[in-house]
């Protein structure tokens, strides 16, 4: 058991290391969130914007730099946490190919990965709620933050997904960057004319930004899509974990005996007979 939770440590204790090192990312964390919703807020106009929320039925009229403010802070969270775990992937996919080749547990380097994505998507989320605070109170804010928990451990994992299968670092930001301007943008009511469109409801943050806007303007609790959300995050976290595993699978040649044939062959024939 302590040999596990060693194993688990170390490959946890490397991660967050690789973040600590990405100071681009670090940058993004301290300045950009805090700037984005700021500028937001500022910038938008505080006319009403009437529309009828999904989640709860009801019929808002919130300002509409809170409402855009709520879809800039998930914007900002999303393209975050995606970008961490797209280049820790990125850049540390050779490393963790050879410690798997040497015998490290795959396992351990998921849970890992896992434990830093958590972590991450925590923090962040409470930073993006807090600087939302600053300006105006969410009715629910613990319902806010975790909303933004939420989608930021979706994208997280569609990070890892685009930093396995990618061949280019540019691929895959301008694969997150897209994804998550579409995904979000569309379901503003105040720039988008069909947010309330059927289709809206296929987007990987539908979840989170229903529970989002409930938590900024109504006292009712929708737990049920942030179980949405999360379906999300689990559908991401298993092509990340799949396109992990195909990524750090033993590649080495099996020996060829002279006679062409490998020792393997042998082995299972002298099985059979």
């Amino acid at each position: 058991m302590r040999t596990h939770l060693n194993l688990f440590t170390t490959a946890t204790r490397y991660d967050l290391i690789e973040h600590a090192r990405n100071r681009f990312a670090m940058l993004l964390v301290v300045f950009f969130i805090p700037t984005w919703v700021g500028l937001v807020y500022l910038t938008i106009p505080d006319r009403t914007a009437p529309f009828q929320l999904a989640s709860t039925g009801e019929r808002l009229a919130p300002a509409g730099n809170e409402l855009t403010q709520i879809t800039g802070a998930l914007n900002a969270v999303t393209l975050v946490t995606g970008f961490m775990m797209f280049a820790a992937t990125f850049t540390g996919g050779r490393f963790d190919r050879r410690l798997a080749m040497a015998g490290y547990p795959r396992t351990h380097l998921v849970m890992a990965k896992a434990a830093s994505l958590v972590l991450a998507s925590a923090l962040l989320a409470a930073y993006a709620t807090a600087a939302m605070c600053i300006a105006w109170t969410p009715k629910q804010p613990y319902l806010l933050a975790a909303a933004l928990f939420c989608a930021a451990l979706t994208y997280g994992a569609m990070g890892v997904v685009f930093g396995s299968l990618l061949r280019r670092e540019v691929e895959g930001m301008f694969a997150l960057v897209m994804t998550s301007v579409i995904d979000v943008a569309l379901q503003n009511p105040l720039v988008s004319a069909g947010a309330d469109n059927p289709l809206t409801r296929l987007l990987p943050t539908y979840g989170s930004v229903q529970a989002a806007t409930a938590a900024g303007f109504s006292t009712i609790s929708v737990p049920a899509y942030l179980a949405l959300q999360l379906l999300w995050f689990a559908a991401a976290a298993l092509l990340g974990l799949l396109a992990f595993h195909h990524r750090t699978r033993n590649a080495l040649p099996r020996p060829v005996r002279h006679d062409g044939s490998h020792p393997q062959d042998s082995a299972t024939t002298k099985e059979h007979a």
